[in-house]
């Protein structure tokens, strides 16, 4: 098995996509600050430096890191620089996290294919991986235990979506 780390705005609405790419888990939580042991309160509040990001665990015989960047790209606003939808702030910008040189040329080649496909610069950083901390159990697999919190959340980023 092999583990990616992407960052797609709210960690809740991002897992779904991934379990559709033929991931075997999403694990919800936070990369990319400076603090050991963030929480999804000070994450959300700005104070880490965190950006929400999912763990995703995968097996590379069955499913590609190019599939899942593509899967990633495709589930998100890439040309959003300040979050995701309704979530604003840091911690919903996006953000691919390699842990190899391979996986930063894949990521790297992807954007910039979509920037001359579009005509637009994407608003994703790639950086280099520096650790994952998961968020509280409540956080993960969010969609399958609060579904109808996760089907309103979703509505209002379509509604955000189609104002745009």
């Amino acid at each position: 098995m092999a583990e990616a780390y992407f960052a797609g705005g709210c960690f809740w609405c991002i897992t779904p996509t991934f379990y559709e790419a033929g991931a075997s888990r999403v694990v919800s939580g936070f990369s990319g600050g400076a603090e050991n042991d963030p929480v999804y309160a000070e994450v959300k509040a700005q104070k880490t430096g965190h950006r929400e990001t999912v763990q995703v665990i995968y097996d590379p015989e069955k499913l590609s890191y190019e599939a899942l960047c593509r899967a990633f790209l495709a589930g998100v606003d890439p040309f959003d620089g300040g979050g995701q939808y309704i979530d604003r702030g840091r911690s919903y910008t996006l953000a691919a996290f390699y842990t190899s040189q391979e996986e930063k040329e894949i990521i790297t080649k992807l954007l910039k294919d979509l920037a001359a496909r579009s005509g637009q610069e994407p608003c994703v950083a790639v950086e280099p991986f520096t650790g994952f901390y998961a968020a509280e159990e409540e956080h993960q697999d969010f969609y399958l235990k609060q579904p109808e919190r996760y089907a309103e959340e979703m509505r209002q980023r379509q509604a955000y979506a189609d104002k745009r």
